[in-house]
C-alpha cells in the first residue's frame, strides 16, 4: 500500500509539472500585457525580460506557502490519507479550471482557485469525519476559513481600488503629457521616469524579494526602517539617470514598460510559484513523515508535522523555474489570455471578442446621461482645455500598438504601487486583479471605451470580473466533489481522477489548436485594419467578404444537406448537429459583419458609399437564410424526436430531388463567387427561379393531398409543408445574395474600365 502512495506524490509532480504550464499561461497576462500592447520592445524581447524575471523569481522563492500546509484546514486533526485525498482532489481540480479559463481567454487568479479548491475539499473530507461515529471535533476543529475570507475581501478591493485609481492616474498623467507626449517631455521625462522606476523599486522590496532566500530577517528589518530613505535616494538617482537618457533620444517610457515587466515577472514567481508547486511539496514531506513515523496507520496518523516550517531544496526551485520559462515561451494559450486584455484595453476599435450585454448597454446609457450632465456644469473654458489636451487624433503609439507608452507605464508602475501598498497594508490583493483593473482604468480613462465600442469593452470586463467569481464556487464545488469520490473509492479513484484530468487537458489543447488554426484566417481582418492608404482597403475588403460568403454558402450547403437527410431518414443526429451549428452561427455572422462594417470605414467614403447598400444586402440575407434554416431544422428535429409517422413515400422522392438541387445550387454559387464572373451570376440567379418554381409545384401537390382527406398524414405533411415554404424563402434570399455579390465585385466607378460598359449596366 505504502508504494501505492509513494506513486501518489510522484503523480503530483506530474501534475504539478502541467500546473505550472498552465498557471503560467494564466498569469502571463500580468506582466506582460502592457508591454505587447504599447509595443515598448518586440515580442522576443519582452518574453526574454519576462522569463529572466520568471526564473530569478522562481529560484530565490521560499518555494513555499503556509496555505498549502496549515493556512485552510487543521493538519493536526487530519490523517494521511486525508490529507493525501484532498491534494490529489485540489491537484486535478486546478489543472481543468485553470486550462478552461485559459482556453477561453479569461485571465483568472491561482491563488483564488488553489484556496476555494483547498477549502472545498477540507469541508467535504470534514463532513465525512464529523459524520464518524468516534468522532468528538467540530468543524472549527478541522476547517480555517480566515485565509478564505481574507481572499474574498482582497477581490473586492483589487478590482474597486484598481479600476479607480487606474482611471484617476492616467486621465492625470494624459492631462499633463497628452497624446502627442513626444514633443512636450523636456523636463517631465526625467520626473516621470524618477518617480515610475522608483515606484517599482518600492513594488520589488515590499512584494518582489520579500520572501526570497537572500532575505535574512535583519536585511527585512533594515529596509522596513529605511523605506523613506530608499525611496527618496532611488528618487533623486532615477530622476538624474532619467533625464541624462531623454537628452540621450532614449525613450525612457520604453524603460520604464520593461523594468516593470521584469518586476512583475519575478514578483509573480517568487509569490505565486507556491500556488503551483505548494500542494506537490507539502504532500511529498507528508509521505515522508508517514514513512518515518506512521508506522502503515493510514487513518490513524495525524499530520501535526504540516503546522511547521518547510525547507524546499534548491534544485526543485530551479526545475520549476525552468520550466515556466519553458511554458512562458511556448503557449500559445499565454498569448491568447493576454490579448484578451490586450482587447479590451486598446485605443482603436478592432475585434470585438465579447458581445453586448443588457448591463453593458445599461451602464454605457447611464454613463453618456452622467458625461452630457457633467458637460453641462463644466464651464466652456475648461472644457476647451480638456478637450485639446485630451485629443485623441494626435495619439503617437508605436507602430501597430494597441495603445501608447504613457499607458503602459503608467499600467505597470500603478500595478506596482497598489500591490506593494497592499501588501504593507496586510491587504490580499490578488497581482491579476490589480493588473487587469488598472488596464481597463487606465483605457477608460484614455477615452479608448468610444461610443461604438464601450458596451463590448463593457460587457467584456464584467465577464471576467464575473469569472473571478465563478471561480470560487467552481473550485470549490469541484474539490468537493472529486475528494467525496476520492475519498469513498481510495487510491483506484485517485489514480483513474489524475488520468482523466491529463486526458481532458491534452484534448482542450487538441481543439484549443483547432480553434487557432481557424481564427488565423482572419489575418487579412488584421491586415485591412493596419493597412494606412485608404485606396488600398477596398480591394483587400471585397477579397475578404468574398471569402466570407464562400464560407457561408459552404456552411448553409452542407447544413440543408444534414437537415434533409433527417428528416428523410428519421436521424436526430443530422438533426442535433444541424441545431448546434446554426445557433452559433448567427453569432459568427454578427461578428463578421462588425468586422467588416468596421473595415468599410477606413474605404475611401465614395466607394464607400456606392458598396455600402449591397454590402449590407449581403449581409441580412445571410442572416436570413440561417434562420430560414433554422426554422426548417426546428420543426424537422421536433417531429423526429417525437417518433411521428415519416414522410410518404410519395413526396420523399420529390423533396429528395429538390434537396439536392438546392445543396447543387448552393455549392455552385460558393464557386461562383470564386470565379467572379457576371455571367456565371446570372446564370445562377435564372437557376434559382428555376427552382423557386419547382418548389411551388411540390407545395400544390401537398395541397391537393390535403385536401383528398390524408388525416393519417396529416402532421408530417404540414411540417413538409413549412419545409418546402422555408426553402423557398432560403432560395429567394440566395437569389438577393448573388445579386449582392456581383454588386460587390464590380470595380467600383473610380476603378472602372470603360471599355466593358455592359458589365456595369442597371440590374
Amino acid at each position: 500500500m505504502d508504494i501505492l502512495f509513494l506513486g501518489i506524490v510522484i503523480f503530483l509532480f506530474m501534475l504539478a509539472v502541467f500546473d505550472l504550464s498552465v498557471g503560467v499561461s494564466n498569469d502571463a497576462v500580468n506582466f506582460m500585457t502592457s508591454a505587447i500592447g504599447s509595443k515598448a520592445a518586440s515580442f522576443k524581447k519582452v518574453m526574454i525580460v519576462a522569463a529572466i524575471g520568471v526564473f530569478i523569481g522562481a529560484t530565490m522563492s521560499n518555494g513555499m506557502m503556509d496555505v498549502a500546509r496549515h493556512g485552510i484546514f487543521r493538519p493536526e486533526n487530519l490523517s494521511f490519507y486525508d490529507v493525501i485525498a484532498i491534494f490529489m482532489a485540489v491537484m486535478v481540480t486546478d489543472i481543468i479550471l485553470l486550462d478552461i479559463f485559459n482556453t477561453l481567454g479569461m485571465p483568472t487568479s491561482t491563488t483564488v482557485s488553489l484556496v476555494f479548491e483547498l477549502l472545498g475539499a477540507t469541508f467535504v473530507v470534514s463532513l465525512f469525519k464529523l459524520a464518524s461515529p468516534e468522532n468528538t471535533l467540530g468543524m472549527g476543529d478541522l476547517l480555517n476559513t480566515e485565509k478564505a475570507l481574507s481572499v474574498i475581501m482582497g477581490i473586492f478591493l483589487s478590482v474597486a481600488i484598481a479600476f479607480v485609481f487606474g482611471t484617476i492616474v492616467q486621465a492625470l498623467s494624459r492631462l499633463i503629457f497628452t497624446f502627442e507626449y513626444k514633443s512636450r517631455l523636456k523636463w517631465k521625462a526625467g520626473l516621470f521616469g524618477g518617480v515610475a522606476c522608483t515606484a517599482l523599486v518600492y513594488f520589488m522590496l515590499l512584494k518582489g524579494i520579500k520572501d526570497l532566500n537572500i532575505m535574512t530577517p535583519a536585511l527585512k528589518a533594515w529596509i522596513d526602517t529605511n523605506t523613506a530613505i530608499i525611496l527618496v535616494s532611488c528618487f533623486a538617482v532615477f530622476t538624474v539617470i532619467m533625464q541624462i537618457l531623454h537628452w540621450c533620444k532614449v525613450n525612457i517610457f520604453k524603460v520604464v514598460v520593461m523594468l516593470g515587466t521584469f518586476s512583475l515577472a519575478m514578483a509573480f514567481a517568487g509569490n505565486d510559484l507556491v500556488n503551483f508547486i505548494g500542494v506537490p511539496l507539502t504532500s511529498l514531506a507528508s509521505y515522508q513523515d508517514y514513512m518515518a513515523s506512521g508506522g502503515g496507520n493510514l487513518h490513524g496518523f495525524m499530520m501535526n508535522s504540516l503546522n511547521g516550517p518547510s525547507d524546499t531544496p534548491f534544485y526543485f526551485l530551479v526545475g520549476a523555474g525552468a520550466i515556466m520559462v519553458v511554458s512562458l515561451a511556448t503557449s500559445k494559450k499565454a498569448r491568447q489570455v493576454t490579448q484578451t486584455t490586450v482587447g479590451l484595453s486598446a485605443q482603436d476599435q478592432g475585434d470585438e471578442m465579447f458581445g453586448s450585454s443588457r448591463i453593458g448597454r445599461t451602464l454605457v446609457r447611464v454613463s453618456l446621461s452622467t458625461i452630457n450632465w457633467m458637460s453641462d456644469h463644466t464651464p466652456d473654458n475648461m472644457k476647451r482645455w480638456i478637450s485639446k489636451r485630451m485629443d485623441i487624433t494626435k495619439a503617437q503609439p508605436e507602430d501597430g500598438a494597441a495603445f501608447d507608452l504613457v499607458r503602459g507605464s503608467v499600467n505597470l508602475m500603478l500595478a506596482g504601487i497598489l500591490i506593494a501598498w497592499g501588501t504593507s497594508m496586510k491587504l490580499p490583493l490578488s497581482t491579476t486583479f490589480v493588473t487587469f483593473m488598472v488596464a481597463m482604468g487606465t483605457s477608460l480613462a484614455d477615452r479608448a471605451w468610444g461610443r461604438e465600442s464601450a458596451v463590448f469593452r463593457i460587457t467584456g470586463v464584467i465577464s471576467v470580473i464575473g469569472g473571478w467569481f465563478i471561480t470560487a464556487g467552481v473550485a470549490f464545488i469541484g474539490a468537493g466533489i472529486v475528494v467525496c469520490l476520492m475519498h469513498m473509492g481510495g487510491v483506484p479513484v485517485m489514480i483513474a481522477g489524475g488520468i482523466i484530468a491529463l486526458t481532458l487537458l491534452v484534448r482542450s489543447n487538441i481543439r484549443f489548436r483547432k480553434k487557432k488554426s481557424e481564427s488565423q484566417n482572419d489575418t487579412l481582418f488584421q491586415t485591412i485594419l493596419s493597412t494606412e492608404n485608404p485606396k488600398d482597403v477596398w480591394p483587400l475588403l471585397n477579397t475578404y467578404i468574398n471569402e466570407k460568403q464562400k464560407m457561408f454558402l459552404g456552411f448553409a450547403a452542407k447544413n440543408y444537406a444534414d437537415v434533409s437527410d433527417g428528416l428523410l431518414n428519421y436521424s436526430t443526429k443530422h438533426l442535433s448537429r444541424s441545431e448546434k451549428a446554426l445557433i452559433s452561427e448567427k453569432d459568427v455572422l454578427k461578428s463578421q459583419r462588425r468586422k467588416a462594417t468596421l473595415c468599410l470605414r477606413r474605404v475611401v467614403p465614395d466607394i464607400a458609399i456606392e458598396k455600402s447598400t449591397w454590402f449590407h444586402l449581403y449581409n441580412n440575407m445571410a442572416m436570413s437564410m440561417t434562420y430560414n434554416l433554422r426554422r426548417i431544422n426546428e420543426i424537422c428535429k421536433e417531429h423526429v424526436d417525437n417518433n411521428f409517422r415519416q414522410l410518404p413515400t410519395v413526396f420523399k422522392d420529390s423533396f429528395d430531388s429538390l434537396s439536392k438541387k438546392i445543396t447543387g445550387i448552393l455549392n455552385d454559387s460558393e464557386a461562383a463567387i470564386e470565379q467572379n464572373n457576371p455571367e456565371t451570376i446570372d446564370e445562377l440567379r435564372r437557376r434559382c427561379d428555376t427552382i423557386k418554381n419547382d418548389i411551388s409545384r411540390n407545395s400544390r401537390q401537398v395541397y391537393e393531398h390535403l385536401r383528398a382527406g390524408d388525416a393519417d398524414n396529416l402532421t408530417i405533411l404540414y411540417v413538409y409543408l413549412n419545409v418546402l415554404q422555408e426553402s423557398q424563402e432560403l432560395v429567394s434570399s440566395l437569389r438577393k445574395m448573388l445579386r449582392a455579390s456581383g454588386k460587390l465585385n464590380l470595380a467600383p466607378a473610380s476603378y472602372r474600365s470603360f471599355t466593358h460598359p455592359e458589365l456595369y449596366k442597371k440590374d
